[in-house]
């Protein structure tokens, strides 16, 4: 097993990080200056949507019959061809609604390939013991990203034109291209069988987790109420707290929170590390309870660190707990059904925010859904299974019966 495997996707990624910082700036920029408008920006993004609805799962079925850094070579070239089509576009003045939508749905589509087979591929790249500490690290990259690459996409977008955001999300695509190409390690793949058995047996895999099956349910859960919240404290924010200059200190004190979320992570290795996750996880109402009250700018900050760094600590203990208990044959498909619940709720709650809003009051839904959001974390306290898994059978090699996941080879 090659840390340094390790080392090299995690360069590759975070440049694809940074770089998609660019794209969402410069797709903003662009359909706006050609005088897009709201409408046009809309439909660019409802692309991307469908084109994730329909991509997700099936992403998850090739990730596990091919090597995952073949699918993710792939992925990064197309988006690598998407971006650079975006930029010459642009750079050429020209405007084309109808392409811009399917060069976005190109784009996400391709992504929705790409993450089922990074799930897949991080636990063969470190030894099972370090698993947490290689998530956390991921965890860490990406939110710095998620800070610089917007930061510096505005900056250059403003300088050079939306053309130079797309240029440099396209580079950034051949950086992870590369770093895919270059990994040695390779995972044991079996028969196929058709495209509906193998997502079936990628659900049978979840049920027969109940820690992860109501893991999956709690977090559709979660994720509808925090997609109305996401929506509401934007409108609070720039309303209540100090327009734009809040919102943007906010945004910065969500990111120092998980990246503290992320070095707790490093640090911090509980033998019930999920349930320890799920602990943490209950933090996060007082993010959004800060906006009802006090209603303060530096109570906000406050709960905004405090609620995203439990939020990231139990982003990496989840992974962790799925890495070490699914089957590594399987890890893609039940990582599309994971993206594909998430990604599904979120979208619903952001069109149920403006609606509870005016029948009940900001206050009102912002309260109830920090409610839910503790709720759905405190139920998983139920589920056996989430009270009883540990990491100890997880990170010793010795347990008998525990299959190889790893054949390592010597070519590219």
């Amino acid at each position: 097993m090659r840390i340094s495997d390790f080392r090299l996707l995690a360069t590759g990624q975070t440049l694809s990080w940074v770089g998609n910082g660019f794209q969402t700036v410069a797709l903003a920029v662009a359909v706006v200056l050609a005088g897009g408008g709201p409408g046009d920006l809309g439909l660019v993004m409802a692309s991307s949507i469908v084109a994730r609805l329909v991509c997700t799962l099936f992403g998850g079925v090739w990730a596990d019959r091919l090597q995952p850094q073949h699918v993710m070579v792939a992925s990064d070239l197309v988006r690598l061809l998407a971006a650079g089509g975006m930029a010459l576009m642009f750079f050429g003045g020209a405007y084309h609604l109808v392409l811009l939508c399917a060069l976005a749905a190109i784009s996400t589509g391709a992504a929705s390939f790409f993450d089922p087979a990074f799930s897949s591929l991080r636990p063969l790249l470190v030894p099972p013991e370090k698993r947490q500490s290689a998530n956390a690290t991921l965890s860490m990259l990406q939110t710095g990203s998620q800070i610089a690459g917007p930061a510096l996409g505005g900056v250059t977008v403003a300088a050079f034109g939306a053309s130079a955001g797309f240029t440099v999300n396209a580079f950034s695509f051949l950086a992870s291209m590369v770093a895919a190409l270059l990994l040695r390690v390779r995972a044991q793949r079996g028969e196929r069988s058709s495209m509906l058995s193998e997502l079936a047996a990628g659900w049978r895999e979840i049920a027969r987790r109940d820690w992860l099956m109501f893991g999956l349910f709690g977090a559709t859960v979660y994720h509808i109420a925090n997609g109305v919240i996401l929506v509401l404290v934007q409108v609070v924010a720039i309303e209540r707290l100090g327009g734009a200059s809040a919102a943007g200190f906010i945004a910065a004190a969500e990111g120092l929170g998980g990246l503290i979320g992320a070095a707790v992570a490093l640090r911090f290795k509980p033998c019930r590390l999920l349930r320890a996750g799920w602990l943490t996880l209950l933090l996060m109402p007082l993010w959004a309870l800060a906006y009802v009250w006090p209603a303060e700018l530096i109570a906000v900050i406050a709960g905004a660190i405090i609620g995203y760094a439990g939020l990231i600590f139990f982003d990496v203990a989840w992974e962790t707990a799925i890495q070490d208990n699914v089957p590594q044959r399987m890890l893609g498909r039940v990582s599309s059904w994971d993206y594909l619940t998430s990604f599904l709720a979120m979208p619903v709650g952001n069109v149920l925010a403006g609606p509870l809003a005016a029948a009940y009051g900001t206050s009102r839904v912002l309260t109830a859904c920090a409610a839910v959001l503790f709720l759905s974390a405190a139920a998983q306290f139920l589920v056996p299974g989430t009270r009883a898994l540990t990491r100890t059978a997880a990170t010793d090699p010795a347990v008998p019966g525990r299959p190889p996941e790893l054949i390592e080879t010597t070519g590219a």
